[in-house]
C-alpha cells in the first residue's frame, strides 16, 4: 500500500485520510509569528495547482480590503508579473537584480495602471528569464539562501503582507523565499495525489524550519479549481477538514473561467471580473487571511 506522511511525520495511506491528527506542539503547523509586514510564500512542489493564480488574486483581494501588499515573483517564467498587468520584457530591474543585490527592492518594484485603475493596486517584484541565471550565480556567493530575506528587511514597513510566488521547485530561488518567510500557504486541488505533493513540501518546510528560518510554518491549505459536483472532490475536500482541521482555510476558490479568462488580459481575476463567483471567492479568501493573522 503506498504511503503518505503527515505534517507530524506520522504516516497514512496516500488514499483518503481517516481520523483526525492533532498537530503536535513541534509541528510545521503551528501558528507563525507575526512580526511586521507578514511574509508569505505561496508554495507546492506539484506543478498546475494554481499557485500563480492564488498569487496574484489573493495580492488584489488582499489590497481590495485596505491592505498595502508587495507581490514577489520568484518564477523564471515571470507568469505572475505579467498576470499583475506588468510586462516583464520592459521591466529596469527585476527579483533578479535584487538577488545580486545590484538594485533595491524600492529600484525595482513597479505597480501596474490597470490595477491602479481597478481599485486593487499593489506592487510588483516582477520577474523574466534573467532569474533562471541566478541559480548558477548565486552558488558561490555566502549566504545565497538569505539574500531576499535581507532586501525584504529594508521595505518590511512599507508593508502589510509580502506575497512569494514561488516555482514548483526546490530550487535556491525556493528557498530564498522559505528562508525570509513567516508561513507558507499551500493551494492545493482536491485530488488523491496532492497528497503526495503535500507530504514533499512539507518535509521541506520542515528542513528548511529546522536549519535555517525557525518562523517558517504552514498557514494553511487552500481548496483550488473546485468543483462541488464531483463527488470525488467533495469527498476529498471532507476528508482534508477531517485530518487537517483549522489548517484548511474555510474559503474554497472554485473552478473559475473567468480565473482563467483574466491572465490574457493581464490582469488577475479579481480585477478582471469582480462579480464573477472566483473573483468572489479570492476577496473571502483575503479577507480571512486578514483575520486569521489578526487571531495569531
Amino acid at each position: 500500500m503506498n504511503m503518505t506522511t503527515n505534517p507530524d511525520g506520522q504516516e497514512f495511506p496516500a488514499g483518503p485520510p481517516q481520523g483526525k491528527l492533532a498537530p503536535s506542539g513541534g509541528s510545521v503547523l503551528r501558528e507563525a509569528k507575526s512580526v511586521g509586514a507578514r511574509i508569505f510564500c505561496v508554495a507546492n512542489q506539484k506543478g498546475g495547482v494554481g499557485k500563480t493564480t492564488t498569487t496574484v488574486n489573493l495580492a488584489a483581494g488582499l489590497a481590495k480590503v485596505g491592505q498595502r501588499v508587495l507581490m514577489i515573483d520568484l518564477d523564471p517564467q515571470g507568469n505572475a508579473t505579467m498576470g499583475s498587468g506588468v510586462d516583464k520584457r520592459k521591466l529596469e530591474f527585476t527579483v533578479y537584480d535584487v538577488l545580486l543585490e545590484s538594485a533595491s527592492i524600492a529600484e525595482a518594484r513597479v505597480t501596474s495602471q490597470k490595477l491602479i485603475d481597478g481599485g486593487c493596486s499593489y506592487d510588483i517584484l516582477g520577474a523574466n528569464r534573467e532569474l533562471a541565471g541566478a541559480e548558477v550565480e548565486l552558488v558561490d556567493i555566502e549566504r545565497r539562501e538569505k539574500r531576499l530575506k535581507l532586501a525584504i528587511e529594508a521595505v518590511t514597513a512599507d508593508y502589510d503582507f509580502v506575497l512569494i510566488d514561488c516555482p514548483p521547485s526546490l530550487s535556491m530561488l525556493t528557498l530564498n523565499g522559505l528562508c525570509c518567510a513567516h508561513g507558507v500557504i499551500v493551494p492545493m486541488q482536491c485530488e488523491y495525489f496532492a497528497l503526495e505533493g503535500l507530504t514533499d513540501l512539507v518535509n521541506t518546510i520542515k528542513q528548511v524550519h529546522a536549519n535555517l528560518n525557525k518562523d517558517l510554518a504552514i498557514i494553511g491549505l487552500l481548496r483550488v479549481m473546485f468543483d462541488p459536483r464531483i463527488t470525488l472532490q467533495q469527498q476529498v475536500s471532507d476528508q482534508l477538514k477531517q485530518h487537517f482541521g483549522e489548517k484548511v482555510f474555510n474559503t474554497v476558490i472554485p473552478r473559475n473561467v473567468r480565473l482563467a479568462e483574466a491572465p490574457s488580459y493581464g490582469l488577475p481575476g479579481v480585477v478582471f471580473d469582480p462579480s464573477s463567483k472566483g473573483a468572489q471567492a479570492f476577496v473571502a479568501f483575503a479577507e480571512e487571511m486578514v483575520q486569521r493573522i489578526k487571531a495569531m
